[in-house]
């Protein structure tokens, strides 16, 4: 059967069927690592699913096919140190781009047509049998994160020109970003006490989601404040505090925009553009107060 196929049609069968073997001993390790036996057992059932399709795939190349480990291993690892949504997400986006063969491969596949149809039901069951704790409480995060880097970086942009040396100003920096740190955990901790939510398995614990802030907003604090720790230009030390933000902003966003399927680019131009925005404002503050008024310590 495997010589009626085009040359073109054959490359891309092997790609699919590769796709499919390296699916199937993903899945199956990750099966393993996760606690929930109804979650596990839906995740062997789509591993065997993914082996099913394999088979038909084998069927028309006549090739038997070993696993990339590497990059098995790889999926397995980003799934166990940034969560088990995450980590599929991140491979079904591989799985998608693989799907646009399918409709090109119809005419010669006709089984190609039902394959997609499974694909796409497999993945609509992995995004209903996904529920983890880490991004229940990302609105959490969210708020930590977008507060001490809109604040903070504002902050340090005006200090820096009030100031003009790295320790003062990193000291002054370390001291309102902890202070303002407990101060956003103990808001969350309110609102979420005081927020009525139906849905009981939409209902955040306060206590979680004021930690879920509070930790959100001292690592971004001391991501900020460390490039006035390492260098003694403040200037300098202020072009990697803004280089630092963005790299958080995109890091972050990415991770989010993975694993609820949200838009990266509008969400990263948005932060970065009202983080680094209030830094200018507050650096021009700064200006003022260091040269009209001629207040500088």
């Amino acid at each position: 059967m495997e010589n009626a196929l085009s040359p073109e049609t054959r490359r891309k069968l092997l790609e699919l069927q590769q796709d499919e073997i390296n699916s199937y001993h993903t899945y199956n390790r990750l099966a393993k690592k996760i606690s929930d036996p109804a979650n596990s057992k839906t995740m062997k059932a789509i591993a065997a699913q993914e082996m099913k399709h394999y088979n038909i795939w084998k069927k028309y190349t006549g090739m038997d096919l070993k696993p990339k480990m590497g990059k098995v291993h790889f999926f397995v690892m980003l799934s166990s140190v940034f969560g088990l949504t995450f980590g599929v997400k991140l491979m079904e986006l591989g799985e998608e781009a693989a799907q646009k063969a399918y409709a090109e491969i119809m005419a010669e596949i006709p089984e190609a047509q039902e394959v997609m149809r499974e694909e796409e039901e497999h993945e609509d069951e992995l995004l209903e049998m996904i529920n983890e704790e880490g991004l229940k409480y990302a609105g959490s995060v969210v708020l930590g994160l977008n507060d001490a880097l809109v604040e903070l970086t504002g902050a340090l942009a005006g200090l820096t020109l009030a100031f003009q040396n790295t320790r003062l100003i990193a000291l002054t920096g370390l001291i309102t970003g902890i202070s303002a740190s407990f101060s956003m955990a103990a808001s969350e901790y309110l609102s979420q006490k005081n927020e009525a939510v139906e849905d009981a398995s939409e209902r955040q614990d306060p206590m979680k989601s004021a930690v879920y802030t509070g930790i959100a907003y001292i690592i971004t604090v001391i991501v900020l404040i460390l490039p006035y720790l390492l260098f003694q230009n403040y200037l300098v030390a202020l072009g990697f505090t803004l280089l630092n933000a963005i790299l958080v902003i995109m890091v972050f966003n990415y991770y989010i925009s993975v694993a609820k399927g949200l838009n990266f680019k509008r969400r990263f131009l948005e932060m970065a553009l009202i983080s680094l925005g209030v830094a200018v404002i507050s650096f021009g503050v700064g200006f003022v107060v260091n040269s009209i008024f001629g207040i500088s310590i």
